[in-house]
């Protein structure tokens, strides 16, 4: 598995005591002998915009209980792990199950976090192309870019390697990007471009538009779906075989595969992390927390509206609150769920 540079990892100490401080002078939530609601502010954060929209219904329904509710804040999923461990935060609603594993566990794991309810299952992540140049040259399988020739259709910056739109530092997908770049012989003819996401993501569609062949890692629920649609202007592309960081655990081939394709990350499950203090101490949220299941057709839609120019956290806020006004009577019965002691 990769190892992260000093300079990252002091980075990390550095946001890590920086986001301390700024959450210290926040109320923290009470103990068990005085929980009711109306006496806690919940606090938690975001990693990026398309995922806001999730905590906001989450938000809006501890509101809906009596809890106060903090300012989220946007941070990696590393230092949101970590701040969850140490009672700086209290939960975060985009946990995914497997991927971030590592961060669990080295952030305290089973004694410090739980993992409550399962927002939305059978999450995707993996690598696609252009069904265009897919369909030109019979291309399924990332081993295919093996080949000079192939990956040079992908190559955007004229060195003659395939340009792999990959994801951001710290998020934990780069470290299976890496993996996988080791593992099926691909570093001499493709390289992981990392960064900003979003940037990255744009100039992959602008190239897209101008006709350009393209690669890049991509997940659901995202609204890049509702742009490059899979089946229509995009194709997953299957690996070789399975093989990711050990620290993600025994993954099978089986646990990879969906729909018979082999996408080489697990299909994983987007969960609730919170503190473990947290949960013990209020069993009102924690009874919230397992009952929310958010439909990824409806967060991709949502996510679309942030791609059309609807992304200020006030919209966001927005979306999520006529996302709970058209569902009324589901969100309802959550609340209920949640008041019923019994």
């Amino acid at each position: 598995m990769p190892i992260q540079p000093v300079q990252k990892l002091t980075q990390t100490f550095v946001a890590i005591a920086v986001l301390g401080s700024a959450i210290a002078c926040q109320p923290s939530p009470e103990t068990a002998e005085n929980r009711s609601p109306e006496t806690v502010t919940v606090r938690s954060a975001y990693v990026e915009l398309e995922g806001l929209f999730v905590q906001e219904v989450f938000n809006i329904g501890l509101e809906r209980l009596g809890y106060q509710t903090a300012d989220l804040k946007q941070l990696d999923p590393t230092l949101i792990h970590v701040a969850i461990g140490d009672g700086e935060l209290d939960f975060f609603a985009g946990h995914w199950e497997t991927l971030y594993e590592e961060f669990f566990q080295r952030s305290g794991g089973e004694e410090k976090l739980e993992r409550v309810g399962v927002v939305v299952p059978d999450v995707l992540q993996g690598y696609q192309i252009d069904k265009k140049t897919a369909e030109a040259y019979n291309i399924t399988n990332l081993e295919q870019l093996r080949d000079p020739e192939i990956a040079a259709l992908f190559d955007s910056d004229g060195d003659g390697l395939a340009n792999l739109t990959g994801c951001n530092p710290g998020w934990g997908c780069e470290l299976a990007i890496e993996h996988h770049l080791d593992n099926y012989e691909l570093r001499d003819t493709v390289e992981h471009d990392r960064g900003s996401y979003s940037a990255l993501l744009a100039d992959t569609i602008t190239r897209y538009r101008q006709g350009e062949s393209v690669l890049y890692y991509t997940w659901t629920p995202h609204w890049l779906g509702t742009v490059m649609k899979p089946g229509e202007d995009a194709i997953w592309l299957e690996v070789p075989f399975t093989s990711l960081p050990e620290t993600q655990g025994d993954v099978t081939e089986e646990e990879t595969s969906i729909g018979g394709k082999n996408l080489g990350f697990a299909v994983d499950k987007m969960r609730v992390v919170a503190n473990q203090n947290f949960i013990d101490n209020n069993p009102t949220a924690e009874r919230f927390f397992e009952s929310v299941a958010i439909p990824i057709e409806d967060i991709n839609a949502q996510n679309q509206l942030i791609q059309q120019g609807e992304d200020t956290p006030e919209d966001i806020r927005r979306h999520a609150e006529e996302w709970v006004t058209e569902n009324q009577e589901l969100f309802d019965s959550w609340i209920e769920r949640s008041r019923d002691e019994n």
